[in-house]
């Protein structure tokens, strides 16, 4: 069993509206922090799309839906957010207990500050400045569960009476000892998802330094790929118009007589 991470000052506000989310046994969120608002998702040809307006920083939350402790790998423009590699599953991610929020808001710099998410231009991205420039344009969340503990049986005492165990089965942490976390395990690896690059297209930028404290814990994976994936594309409300994504809105025809009398200007 590896070493891992806890997150220690995880946020439990659960995400509201399910129009603004993604995923099944993880609802994923997309927040503007300027204009302090969830992102609306877009669906089209099987895909989820977000506007990202450039210059603006924004945060991932991520809020476990099940009943039981989840790893969840989270991937920017192909980078793993946490350790700064070309994503793959095999990596470090964030544990959440169940029903638990965590807002992720920037590339993870130590287990007390990251650098902010913020929508850039494609050339400015930090995965273009790396080198990596190939899947800018996507946020990936990799769900894992976890391995349930081995059920322990001790051998049953003889009474005159009824018999029962003389011990249970040992329970799932509390909640103290099962805060939001980060993980590592063994497991299959794999590419992140991939968005073909647009002209002026959005990325993600290496922002400001902020706090963000995490610390150890253990996980092990109940299975050694994903037992979901979430993907989230991003880019320029031109441009998702442009791709169909976003539908052009209906303008009205003016018509000479709409009214009866001429009203006061406001």
């Amino acid at each position: 069993m590896k070493y891992s991470l806890i997150a220690a000052l995880a946020l439990c506000g659960a995400a509201s509206g399910t129009a603004e989310a993604a995923g099944k046994m993880a609802e994923v969120t997309v927040h503007d922090r300027v204009e302090n608002r969830v992102l609306p998702v877009y669906q089209h040809q099987g895909r989820y799309y977000v506007v990202g307006k450039p210059g603006n920083e924004y945060l991932v939350r991520v809020r476990n839906r099940t009943g039981r402790d989840i790893l969840t790998v989270v991937s920017v423009d192909g980078v793993n957010a946490v350790s700064g590699e070309s994503a793959s599953w095999n990596q470090t991610g964030y544990v959440l207990a169940s029903n638990q929020s965590f807002d992720i808001k920037g590339w993870r710099k130590s287990l007390q500050r990251v650098a902010a998410f913020f929508f850039t231009e494609h050339q400015s991205s930090y995965a273009a400045r790396t080198g990596r420039p190939e899947n800018v344009g996507v946020i990936g969340v990799a769900v894992f569960r976890k391995k349930p503990e081995p059920r322990v049986f001790l051998p049953r005492e003889r009474h005159e009476g009824p018999r029962a165990e003389s011990s249970e089965p040992r329970g799932p942490d509390t909640a103290a000892d099962s805060a939001s976390r980060l993980a590592e395990s063994d497991a299959v690896p794999r590419a992140a998802p991939f968005a073909p690059e647009k002209a002026n297209s959005r990325g993600t930028g290496h922002g400001r330094s902020e706090a963000s404290r995490v610390t150890y814990t253990d996980f092990e994976r109940a299975t050694p790929a994903p037992e979901e994936v979430i993907t989230i594309h991003y880019d320029t409300y031109g441009n998702l118009m442009a791709m169909g994504v976003i539908k052009r809105p209906r303008i009205a025809a003016p018509t000479p007589f709409p009214g009866q009398f001429v009203p006061d200007p406001q």
